[in-house]
């Protein structure tokens, strides 16, 4: 199956530097999957032509806001409706679950809560799962189409899919502990509490479950149950 990453974001360089750009975190948490990509660079207004060009796609996450004004968002929500129509899988994660949501008419907004950061357990589909979380942004109006699947305290609208072919999360599987050091150090200082950045770094050894998502990508794609 040929997957199409479209990239809302670039990762830090520092992070590229250890674990390349969003597009290889991803083939690499698909790795064994039987799976080949290609990559769009969308927050650069290089799009798809239709939906049907690849078996699936994935929305990567993204240091911008979805309810922002960019020259490249509102061709990206036609493509989701585009491909929400035409039943092509879509996988959307962090701002990919909120754009996703947004042009299937939801609402996304910066949470006056905070930001979650680091490991975070949510309930997914009847599993407690750990997960890396970096988001202050959520999805707080849902569209009629979305069934909400995961959820916890903080985040209600964590994970959501839409008939079976659409299936978006707010955390972030991609991102391993080395990655979560990074956006720690580089972009959490000044910008979060120091205390909650510490509770972050205390929780990078602790092991997340990337992998049950990483499975549940791979039947989304394939449509299976």
């Amino acid at each position: 199956m040929k997957i199409g990453i479209l990239m809302t974001g670039h990762a830090l360089p520092e992070v590229q530097a250890d674990r390349g750009d969003y597009d290889s975190m991803f083939a690499k948490l698909l790795e064994g999957y039987g799976f080949d990509f290609e990559t769009y660079d969308v927050v650069n207004e290089s799009y798809p032509t239709r939906p049907k060009e690849m078996d699936g796609w994935i929305i990567t996450g993204s240091k911008h806001g979805a309810y922002e004004d960019h020259p490249w968002i509102p061709p990206l929500e036609e493509f989701i409706r585009a491909t929400y129509a035409a039943d092509v899988p879509m996988v959307g994660i962090c701002f990919g679950h909120q754009i996703i949501a947004q042009a299937l008419g939801g609402k996304v907004v910066k949470f006056d809560g905070g930001w979650a950061v680091g490991g975070t357990n949510y309930d997914i589909e009847g599993q407690d799962l750990n997960l890396n979380a970096w988001h202050q942004d959520q999805v707080i109006k849902l569209p009629e189409d979305a069934k909400v699947i995961g959820s916890n305290d903080f985040c209600a609208n964590a994970a959501l899919m839409y008939g079976n072919t659409i299936y978006t999360i707010q955390p972030h599987p991609e991102f391993d502990a080395k990655i979560m050091e990074h956006l720690i150090n580089l972009r959490g200082k000044g910008l979060l509490p120091e205390d909650q950045l510490d509770s972050a770094t205390q929780k990078l050894s602790k092991v997340t479950n990337s992998n049950v998502i990483a499975d549940r990508i791979a039947r989304v794609f394939r449509q299976e149950a």
